[in-house]
């Protein structure tokens, strides 16, 4: 009788538990949460990158946890390598930024980071695909890719991205975007 009892009561829980999640508007959004949503509408407004892309990425790169730095060297939540930091740094002009700053400031780190997708964005004419990959893989590679004919920039060759780690890295990227776009329906 007892063992009845607690099946009912697990059984009660779990059909409460399911109608929780189907009557709630944006239940999917417990899944997939993004963090510094004021940061990263901020700044990718300014350097009209769109936000989901630049959550989606922070997603990949850390899942949103600051202070990280990558056996690699790169630094906070976006992961920026240290030569591309510098470079972005000194090319942005941006004020009171530095790298001690990008590995633990959130709003530095985003900023940094999103005007270096602005930046790629324009290299790459908007091609977010190919945005993506000169992201993990680096401008030049991604563009001798593009010239030599190894890639043609587009989603649906993403298996032939010559490198397999930046192949992953653009599909985990790809894959986060279109959650993120499909759950929330404005940033």
């Amino acid at each position: 009788m007892k063992w009845l009892r607690k099946k009912r009561v697990l059984l009660l829980l779990f059909i409460g538990f399911t109608a929780v999640l189907f009557l709630s508007t944006n239940w999917m959004s417990w899944f997939y949460p993004i963090y510094y949503k004021n940061e990263i509408r901020k700044h990718s407004t300014t350097y009209e990158i769109d936000p989901f892309l630049v959550a989606a990425i922070i997603r990949v790169e850390t899942n949103f946890k600051t202070g990280r730095e990558s056996k690699k060297g790169a630094l906070g939540l976006m992961q920026l390598m240290p030569d591309t930091a510098k470079w972005a740094l000194e090319k942005a002009k941006l004020p009171d930024v530095s790298l001690e700053r990008l590995k633990e400031e959130p709003s530095a780190n985003i900023e940094l980071g999103t005007w270096y997708l602005s930046s790629l964005s324009r290299k790459f004419e908007g091609n977010r695909i190919a945005v993506i990959a000169a992201y993990n893989a680096g401008p030049g590679k991604v563009q001798r890719w593009l010239d030599e004919g190894d890639w043609d920039g587009t989603e649906a060759a993403v298996k032939n991205i010559p490198i397999g780690e930046t192949r992953h890295y653009v599909q985990r990227v790809i894959y986060y975007y279109d959650q993120y776009s499909e759950i929330y329906n404005e940033f």
